[in-house]
């Protein structure tokens, strides 16, 4: 990639300009994808593509692995595992899929597999100033690095196998500055959960979120993974973090990072990715550190999330159309109003996805579960096969597997239970995955979206709890 043009604002527009092929209007434009993500659900643009006699333009700007369908229990099995026809068959299929069309490919038994959206910054293929794709809305997650990154459907990503490029309707720009310090027990998706319920599930619709501030500079890569990653559900095109020196340590000798002195080119390019100090955003929002706790959501979508230590809203007191909103969400979620949401009962825990799945949030789960027992059934799929093993190294298995809860393989799992890891009509989780839609986890399902380490404080009482009470030391 070239240098960021000069005289443009924000980081957005800058990597926006530098990838623009052709203009097509005032706000329409032909881009230019440096890499595309792909997974099983990718069978359909392979098929467009093969009918109409396409070959893929540019195979290495692609990668491609399984991770929607891919069960977590049997994997040491591998394919040979998988029972069921119809999901064998994807997953072969985006195998034989990459292979026709050259793309490297990380299936259900490489040591690379995990979920799309962490084995991606975890490999060093995500880098800063890139516009990446993918077939998943959750794409914006590698914004976290100083990309543009975006999900998009089927047609789209055949259009991007095909001419490695994709019209695009430039959004918005939004700055989201979080100043200060984070409490103790409160983490990113305390974070995103408490920017999305300020400004609602709609709140950022047609921008791109640049999230700026001390409290965002003092966050770990694996912190801003999971904010970007979020940042869909505020309905956001994308969510970007401008890249620094927690950046460049994390990518340093990754697999596909750059080496030698192609490394110290990269960075002297990648430290000018920046917005400029008279960059004018279209919105800008404020959140103080200090003042977050942690979230909970308590109904059918993320924007209706609340500190723990608040109780459910009473429709009656929103105006009309609001109150319908709040009426639906409590019918479903079997909550009435003013109920307290800390020591609501919960039936099962899940700590994954990619969101939650990364070594840093499985430590935060250890962290609450060492030394206790889970009174409830809960699981951990980590995500990646190489998070996976760090966490064995570092003996995290044996702390969850210890507390009673299942140590699991990696994949999407219960987050969307595409792969069979679904709830039963009528039970309550606690999750760290990132949707809380009506059927998420299983028809009739209710999700509770928590933090990980509020979600080993549900796993070890229960129900949900104020993780604060646990780790000043509190009995569950």
């Amino acid at each position: 990639m070239s240098p960021p043009s000069a005289g443009t604002g924000t980081l957005f527009e800058r990597i926006w300009n530098d990838h623009v092929i052709e203009q097509g209007g005032a706000d329409d434009a032909l881009l230019h994808v440096d890499l595309n993500f792909l997974h099983e659900g990718s069978f359909l643009a392979f098929a467009a593509l093969r009918k109409e006699g396409r070959s893929v333009r540019s195979p290495q700007r692609h990668f491609a692995v399984a991770d929607h369908y891919v069960p977590t229990l049997g994997r040491e099995r591998g394919i040979a595992g998988i029972t069921d026809p119809e999901v064998r068959g994807l997953i072969d299929l985006l195998e034989s899929n990459a292979a026709w069309a050259g793309i490297d490919h990380a299936g259900i038994d490489d040591a690379r597999q995990g979920i799309v959206h962490v084995i991606g910054p975890e490999l060093g293929l995500t880098h800063p100033g890139m516009v990446i794709t993918c077939g998943d809305s959750h794409t914006s997650t590698h914004g976290a690095m100083g990309a543009f990154a975006f999900g998009m459907g089927a047609s789209q990503v055949k259009q991007v196998l095909a001419t490695q490029c994709l019209w695009q309707r430039r959004p918005k720009t939004l700055r989201v500055t979080l100043d200060g310090t984070l409490g103790a027990g409160v983490g990113a998706k305390d974070v995103i959960l408490a920017l999305i319920g300020k400004i609602g599930a709609a709140g950022a619709t047609g921008h791109v979120i640049e999230y700026a501030g001390s409290a965002m500079r003092a966050m770990s890569m694996e912190g801003r993974l999971t904010v970007c990653n979020m940042s869909i559900e505020a309905g956001a095109r994308a969510g970007m973090v401008a890249p620094d020196d927690v950046t460049f340590d994390y990518l340093h000798g990754r697999p596909f990072a750059p080496k030698a002195q192609h490394w110290d080119d990269a960075v002297a390019m990648w430290r000018t990715l920046s917005s400029r100090a008279d960059a004018r955003f279209d919105r800008e929002v404020s959140l103080a550190a200090a003042d977050i706790a942690p979230m909970v959501t308590w109904g059918t979508n993320p924007g209706q999330a609340l500190p723990i230590d608040a109780r459910v809203p009473d429709p009656a007191t929103a105006n009309p159309e609001a109150r319908r909103g709040i009426e639906a969400a409590l019918a479903y979620m079997g909550l009435t109003p003013g109920q307290a949401l800390d020591g609501l009962p919960v039936d099962r825990v899940f700590i994954g996805s990619c969101t939650n799945s990364r070594i840093e949030d499985l430590r935060a789960a250890a962290a609450v579960l060492r030394g206790r027992k889970a009174r409830i059934p809960a699981f951990v799929s980590p995500g990646s096969t190489a998070i996976k093993r760090e966490a064995e190294s570092e003996g995290l298995d044996r702390v969850f597997t210890e507390a009673g809860v299942e140590w699991r393989a990696s994949g999407c799992s219960m987050c969307v239970g595409t792969n069979g890891d679904l709830l039963r009509a009528g039970e309550r989780s606690a999750s760290t995955s990132n949707r809380n839609f009506e059927g998420r986890q299983g028809r009739g399902a209710r999700t509770h979206l928590v933090s990980p380490a509020m979600a080993a404080a549900a796993a070890v009482t229960g129900t949900l709890t104020d993780v604060r009470r646990l780790l000043a030391g509190a009995r569950a």
